[in-house]
């Protein structure tokens, strides 16, 4: 459960400079939970992410939370819509993040289910899958308690520094 000071909306063009130093504080904390990594995204404009935002997308299921204590975005999670026709009842959650001074306060859990209320009012949209690092028990542990099943696994799905992290695939049926 949040606290009063937090809530929930979905980000919009103001909000990408707040989005892109979240981003870039979680990615370098947690290199190893992230297909994108912190030096290379440092790099990209708050502009870039735009895309992430869905705002072009009136068919609906492309979007972006953000979980904000006052005016700080603490937490984050987009749901990605694929465009193509034969895969279109599909969502992809990706980046979820939370920044550590606020993680273990139900901030995630908040994201995530508001992310799946929103997706099932979403038109057609049949389908959400995810991967998260193997091993990462707690936002394993959070999916699993949301519905998600793992449905397969990836070897070295992530090279960090020379070490390769697998990652588990996750999907829930809407």
């Amino acid at each position: 459960m949040l606290d009063a000071d937090t809530t929930l909306r979905r980000l919009l063009g103001d909000d990408l400079p707040a989005y892109k130093a979240l981003r870039d504080e979680v990615l370098a904390a947690h290199p190893s939970a992230f297909t994108s990594d912190a030096a290379t995204d440092l790099g990209r404009t708050p502009g870039s992410y735009r895309p992430r935002l869905g705002l072009d997308r009136p068919e609906g299921g492309h979007f972006t939370l953000g979980a904000w204590r006052g005016a700080m975005l603490i937490g984050a999670l987009s749901c990605e819509r694929d465009v193509r026709v034969k895969v279109s009842h599909i969502g992809h959650l990706i980046g979820m993040m939370v920044l550590g001074s606020a993680q273990g306060q139900g901030v995630g859990r908040a994201l995530l289910d508001a992310c799946i209320t929103e997706a099932r009012a979403t038109s057609g949209l049949r389908l959400l899958t995810l991967s998260v690092t193997d091993g990462n028990r707690p936002a394993q542990h959070l999916y699993e308690s949301a519905g998600f099943r793992t449905y397969g696994r990836l070897a070295d799905a992530v090279c960090v520094a020379g070490t390769f992290h697998a990652k588990c695939l996750m999907s829930l049926t809407l």
